[in-house]
């Protein structure tokens, strides 16, 4: 089987200009629909959807790779797409993607159809392959580029004759065993497993360093190391997404990231491997069963940060929609007929609020239930649920709750680390009866006669705090809170503020998320109006992707600016921070509130004082355009294309 067998004419879209990621996907969808693919695109574009949720396919260099295993496929198949003017795709480095392919495997994909997928990923980290491609006129001349790649009869442009005699020479490895192994693995184990193996056996080739890959796929382990391998190398890289087997690389070196960063930094990599730059992994008793490597070399800043986004993450559905809906439930109510009942006077009103409350109930215990998760796997779930649920009803909160996911998961891996002195006749039963059991009865006790107490009063002095707070000093609130959204755009910064802001919100208070939500829409907004004012700070690409920033700027999605933000740093974050600050002092000092998480212009109604926060989110957007402006510099000719 080649790949041209599961890359169709039909399924080949050139020159394209979709407006934005969503519609690219989507694009590519259509077009793995129109080669018969698909059973169930919805189904499949859902799981795409999901698989992107969870990082993006975004690899940098003008590569994106959407794909999933989903049981919407009916056959293996291709698309691809050319976009030579580029298309923001929250790409790694934040530069546009010009080449997609998107992927479809069933969930039954047979190792044949795996196989090609696999290779045609680490095909395309071949630059000069990838930009003949962008370059190709025709779907045949398409085509005829792979057919050639895969027979081995591609020819690159010939380079520059110094180029040609130095740094890309080939040389042999200078020791007599592998200097660097390493472990590549991605959730799906189609595309990204196989990039990242590849770019690093490019570039340590490269530099005359000898080195083995092992890449876990969807197929299983392949090109595994061996415990000689391990015990001579010089260095170990972990480049992993999901669970790999670590307990072998006990009391060695191993450089521990993202398998991102084996497509995107492998040099680094190489080098942190070499020189020791890496803490030595101690295994644990459960590192015998694939354990989380990125548990295990991480730091505990990062350890954190990663339970709390994922209990935020699987959160935010209920907050968002539950939000929106009661929202709605006081727009459509009369205050006149009760005001202790505003809210539920109407039916109308009472419909929305009975189901965004039933939705919103829900914050608390799926946060807590999924950090625990999060922390001790499957187990914690439930006893991480029933905390997150005493929070609620003991008045603690959302800082109960937050609480009682990260001791719901402790006290699993506890109660997993006592039992191993149990029978093994009873290992059948420790996930079903004695972690639940003793898990919730545990937490049980801690909530109600350890943290609700201090965490109730903390909370409701908090709350009584903010709604008393002097004028001044809840404007100064609204400058830190809508200044943090622009500093990391999505970030542990940005998502602390939103985090306060929603935590807030299901307590009662209302302004502070007004605040982060104007923050969170002035960046792109700010950069919009910049490329637009401005024009000869920013190049063609740049302007084109700067009208997007309309959108999403209005729809308070902050990440429309990360592209802008990361390609030039010094400039663009302290104008939008400035900005996001103004509107944040502004939303405090007109008074405004909001009691919808997310939507952005779409719940103005719902926003108390719509007129001025309005205002204030122009103003900030007007300032950060302006700001940004007086620090970038015009383009000098030539360099806007």
């Amino acid at each position: 089987m080649r790949i041209t067998d599961l890359l169709k004419s039909e399924s080949i879209a050139l020159g394209q200009k979709p407006a934005d990621k969503t519609s690219a996907i989507r694009q590519l969808a259509d077009l793995m629909a129109a080669s018969g693919n698909l059973s169930d695109k919805e189904q499949y574009l859902k799981d795409v959807f999901a698989r992107e949720a969870s990082g993006t396919t975004g690899l940098g260099d003008g590569i994106a790779t959407p794909h999933a295993k989903s049981t919407g496929v009916k056959e293996a198949g291709l698309a691809a797409m050319t976009v030579p003017e580029g298309m923001d795709f929250e790409s790694m480095d934040g530069n546009p993607a010009r080449l997609f392919f998107m992927i479809a495997a069933p969930d039954s994909a047979n190792d044949a159809h795996i196989q090609i997928l696999q290779q045609l990923a680490m095909m395309i980290m071949d630059p000069d392959f990838k930009e003949a491609l962008i370059a190709a006129k025709t779907k045949e001349e398409f085509l005829h580029l792979i057919d050639l790649k895969e027979d081995g009869k591609f020819e690159a442009p010939k380079a520059e004759a110094a180029e040609g005699d130095g740094a890309a020479a080939e040389e042999k490895p200078a020791s007599d065993h592998i200097q660097v192994l390493a472990v590549t693995a991605c959730p799906t184990g189609i595309a990204h497993t196989f990039m990242a193996a590849e770019s690093l056996e490019q570039h340590a080739k490269k530099r005359g360093i000898s080195i083995k890959v092992e890449t876990n796929g969807s197929g299983g382990a392949k090109n595994i190391l061996t415990d000689e391998e391990i015990a001579a190398a010089d260095g170990i890289i972990v480049a992993a997404d999901k669970n790999v087997a670590m307990a072998r690389f006990n009391g060695k070196k191993v450089v521990i990231t993202k398998v991102a960063d084996g497509i995107n930094k492998a040099d680094e990599l190489i080098d942190r491997a070499l020189k020791g730059d890496a803490p030595v992994y101690h295994a644990s008793g459960s590192d015998t069963e694939e354990s989380a490597a990125d548990v295990q070399g991480e730091s505990l800043g990062r350890q954190i940060y990663k339970h709390l986004m994922n209990g935020v993450s699987h959160m935010l559905p209920f907050v968002v929609g539950g939000g929106i809906l009661i929202a709605l439930a006081f727009l459509f109510d009369d205050y006149s007929i009760d005001p202790k009942n505003f809210g539920s006077n109407t039916p109308l009103a009472k419909f929305f609020k009975d189901i965004g409350g039933a939705s919103f109930g829900f914050m608390l215990p799926v946060l807590a239930g999924f950090i625990s998760m999060s922390i001790a796997d499957r187990p914690g779930l439930a006893v991480g649920f029933v905390g997150g649920a005493l929070a609620g009803t003991t008045g603690s909160g959302f800082l109960g709750a937050l609480i009682a996911g990260f001791l719901g998961g402790y006290i699993v891996n506890f109660l997993k680390k006592a039992s191993k002195c149990l029978p093994d006749s009873l290992e059948g039963i420790k996930p079903m009866l004695i972690y639940p059991f003793f898990g919730i009865l545990i937490m049980g006790f801690i909530s109600l006669f350890i943290i609700a107490p201090p965490v109730s009063a903390i909370n409701g002095w908090m709350v009584d705090t903010l709604k008393n707070m002097d004028p001044s000093a809840r404007i100064f609130m609204g400058m830190i809170v809508a200044g943090m959204t622009a500093v990391d755009m999505g970030g542990p910064i940005n998502k602390a503020a939103y985090v306060t802001g929603t935590g807030l919100l299901a307590s009662g208070e209302f302004h502070v998320m007004a605040a982060v939500m104007a923050g969170g829409m002035v960046p792109p907004l700010a950069i919009a109006l910049c490329t637009t004012f401005f024009k000869n700070r920013f190049t063609e690409s740049e302007r084109k992707a700067g009208v997007t920033n309309y959108v999403m700027g209005l729809s308070f999605i902050t990440e429309g600016a990360i592209p802008f933000a990361a390609a030039d740093p010094l400039r663009v974050i302290p104008a939008c921070v400035v900005g996001s600050a103004v509107t944040g002092a502004l939303t405090m000092a007109f008074d405004c509130t909001l009691r919808a998480p997310h939507g952005g212009i779409f719940v103005v109604p719902t926003i108390g004082n719509p007129l001025m926060y309005l205002v204030s989110i122009l103003v900030g957007a007007i300032i950060g355009c302006l700001i940004l402006s007086i620090l970038k510099k015009p383009l000098k000719d030539g360099e806007d294309k």
